[in-house]
């Protein structure tokens, strides 16, 4: 069995969604159910399923050992982090006890258990860190995408946050040997997104008659992938990628957020149109810029798509399309 700790989140919740469609290995998620987690996005989890829900904190050494003693799961893979930038502006120490402390107190006790397993099962296991581009830094709009190979440069207390996670566990592989491999994903989409990211804020606001907010001049670019897109390719990873080794996956699909904004309101515009007939364009307003707001970020899939196999399926226009839709089909459902 595996081990998911942030399973209740936005990604995390995509992955055992698409694990228990794909596979009958039974998985353990432990989420401690902060702002961005919530049991709803596991709803459509068959009540037969091979899965089992602990509500936890991935700091909470002894809750961890004892999962841990008791399903010995072949794999840890790690979403669990606090994830928003403006979040991390504004309270930088929630990030710093999840992402870093928590990460650590995570990683040692997965260290502890994968040292008393006998030589096959530590062979085998893994540790799948889950990171961001973001610990890179920002890109000029005319560089090369970030590789494997490019040095971190955190701009923000979450990027840092998460930059210090990724090298605890690059740590914890090289002096101790427990077999981490750690994957570096761009911006997401799809559903069950917490609704303070761009997309599913842009859609509550424009349905709500409210400001659709974008900051500065909305010219940031960032590289959008599809949720499923991103599983896969941690499936992929969790199967064959090299112990020690970081693996980015991204869509090669740059745009600004301004275009992102403006093809949720173009998508409005037809499946939801508005009384009035104007445009949900006009509530579009941009705001101050973000404190250190990052100009670019874009990733160079091509060592995932060498080595494993993986590569982007998800058309970006059908998948903002199918995307807004299902926002749609959730706020029906809430009336």
């Amino acid at each position: 069995m595996i081990l998911v700790t942030g399973g209740a989140g936005f990604i995390g919740s995509n992955f055992i969604l698409d694990w228990i469609g794909q596979s009958d290995e039974p998985v353990v998620n432990l989420d401690f159910l902060t702002y961005a987690g919530h049991l709803d996005n596991l709803s459509q989890i068959p009540k037969d399923a091979k899965y089992t829900f602990v509500h936890g904190n991935i700091g909470d050494k002894a809750l961890v050992e004892a999962l841990l003693n008791k399903h010995q799961p072949r794999a840890v893979i790690n979403f669990a982090a606090e994830t928003h930038v403006d979040r991390s502006i504004d309270s930088p120490e929630h990030f710093i006890q999840t992402n870093v402390v928590g990460t650590y107190q995570l990683l040692d006790e997965v260290r502890r258990y994968w040292l008393g397993l006998d030589a096959d099962n530590k062979k085998a296991f893994r540790f799948l860190q889950i990171s961001t581009d973001e610990v890179y830094g920002s890109l000029p709009i005319d560089g090369k995408s970030f590789t494997e190979t490019t040095a971190y440069a955190p701009n923000n207390p979450y990027a840092a946050s998460k930059a210090a996670s990724d090298h605890l566990a690059r740590s914890y592989c090289h002096t101790y040997g427990l077999p981490v491999i750690t994957t570096h994903c761009s911006n997401n989409y799809g559903p069950h997104q917490y609704s303070e990211k761009l997309i599913p804020h842009s859609i509550s606001c424009a349905l709500h008659g409210e400001p659709i907010t974008v900051f500065g001049n909305g010219l940031q670019v960032r590289d959008w992938l599809h949720v499923k897109d991103h599983c896969a390719a941690l499936m992929k990873v969790l199967s064959n990628g090299r112990v020690g080794e970081a693996y980015n996956i991204g869509a090669v699909n740059e745009k600004t957020n301004l275009s992102v904004v403006n093809m949720v309101c173009n998508i409005l515009d037809e499946l939801r149109p508005r009384a009035n007939g104007l445009s949900y364009k006009t509530q579009v307003m941009h705001i101050e810029d973000r404190p250190g707001h990052d100009t670019r970020y874009a990733i160079n899939p091509s060592k995932i798509q060498i080595e494993l196999g993986w590569k982007a399926q998800q058309d970006f226009n059908l998948g903002m399309r199918v995307t807004v839709d299902w926002y749609l089909s959730q706020c029906e459902i809430a009336r």
